[in-house]
């Protein structure tokens, strides 16, 4: 089946004002509607997604790697904010007029980041992390997940160096063939995909794992900002199979009802919806952008 993994069109890097590289690959026309996309846990620029939609829909997908991860240079310290501040100076840069987001998985809090922050006027979350260490979900938890969210709170630098140690691609790997269900299971051991996936995994990890550590403490620590303050459209999308305990303890429910104007969309299917829902995604956030 194709998934829509394809090659980049376009790869670059852009200069952030305190002299760091910001790595970006890109998919679609140079000149179509723009679209950044956070990517999720332990990937990076190289795997997008929506490969057979972009072109035909008039969509510029820029994937882009958060700060220590493939070709963006390492900011130790960084926080949801900074973020923010690079993806700022990233649309200056390249010119991109009125762009909407996706958050993919681990990169949801990325991206509305990027709408808490006015940079965006949509966002697309897809399978995404949620707030877990918000009150809301003190006895919706897996104990597992629990304990790492505890583990954060008490002392962010201490978990930081336990997830660098765990941290490699094919630790990831393992994680998530053993994690995810099987209808998961059959787009990541799809050959075409399971390369693509595991090259990008392997790109991320390029500079080791501190990227990856960090992006862990920032996504499952309390967040920067209030959903509540985000005011552009917000389309939340859900497989009723996700079983995944780092993701939305309640598939996005109680998301919904704090973000001012979202739209909860509860598919029956399992985590892996953006490779196999991209176009009716994608054509709904560009339905918002225009």
């Amino acid at each position: 089946m194709d998934y829509g993994v394809r090659e980049p069109a376009r790869f670059g890097q852009t200069q952030l004002l305190d002299g760091r590289f910001l790595g970006w690959a890109e998919w679609g026309p140079a000149d179509g509607t723009p679209v950044l996309l956070c990517p999720g846990a332990a990937t990076s620029r190289r795997l997008g997604f929506g490969g057979g939609v972009t072109d035909a829909a008039g969509i510029r997908l820029i994937s882009v790697d958060r700060p220590g991860l493939g070709a963006s240079d390492p900011a130790p310290g960084r926080t949801l904010t900074n973020w923010a501040t690079d993806i700022r100076h990233l649309i200056q840069e390249q010119a991109l007029r009125a762009p909407s987001a996706v958050g993919f998985s681990q990169g949801a809090p990325f991206a509305l980041s990027l709408a808490a922050n006015g940079l965006v006027n949509a966002v697309a979350v897809v399978s995404g992390s949620d707030e877990l260490a918000h009150p809301r979900f003190t006895h919706a938890l897996a104990p597992q997940v629990r304990d790492i969210v505890n583990a954060i709170a008490a002392d962010p630098n201490a978990a930081e160096e336990s997830f660098a140690g765990f941290g490699s691609a094919d630790a990831v790997w393992e994680l998530i063939i053993t994690t995810c269900p099987e209808a998961d299971r059959t787009v990541y051991t799809d050959p075409i995909f399971q390369r693509s996936f595991r090259r990008a995994m392997d790109e991320a990890f390029s500079q080791g794992p501190a990227g990856y550590a960090r992006d862990t403490v920032l996504a499952m620590g309390r967040w920067p900002f209030d959903p509540a303050d985000i005011a552009v459209p917000v389309d939340l999308w859900y497989g009723e199979q996700d079983i995944s305990p780092v993701h939305s303890p309640d598939l996005g429910e109680s998301l919904t009802q704090m973000l001012p104007a979202a739209t909860r969309h509860l598919l029956p299917a399992a985590g892996s919806l953006l490779w196999t829902h991209s176009e009716t995604i994608l054509r709904a956030l560009l339905a918002h952008a225009r």
